[in-house]
């Protein structure tokens, strides 16, 4: 089992930044690969961005290319995401979630263990 925590939603203007993290409770964290999803209100739970167990290779949902950034640390067990730019449309419950290394990313059934959720919301 691992338990993941998340931390660093909250509200901010359109074109702000913010940045989520994300703690994992067991030393086995650098055995998964990581991502970030959202969920607004009323719509499905959405890919946003991952990044696989060694930190090497980085995926992002098309609409946050370039504004946002998915990075971790083995030695915290800590995966973080900046956010910059940020639209109304970014507005969503985010979560972290682990699947084990290999795991198609984009795919949220690959993914075994998630957070509870911080909320962002971006004022326009």
């Amino acid at each position: 089992q691992v338990h993941l925590v998340e931390s660093g939603g909250g509200l901010v203007q359109a074109g702000g930044s913010l940045r989520l993290s994300c703690v994992a409770s067991r030393d086995s964290f650098s055995r998964f690969d990581m991502g970030w999803f959202r969920q607004a209100p009323g719509k499905e739970r959405e890919f946003v961005a991952a990044i696989n167990w060694a930190g090497g290779s980085t995926y992002y949902e098309d609409s946050v290319k370039g504004r946002f950034t998915i990075s971790r640390d083995n030695d915290k067990k800590t995966v973080s995401l900046q956010m910059n730019s940020l639209k109304s449309e970014d507005t969503a419950v985010y979560f972290c979630a682990a699947a084990p290394a290999g795991s198609y990313y984009a795919d949220p059934n690959d993914y075994e263990y998630w957070g509870q959720g911080t909320q962002v919301t971006v004022s326009s």
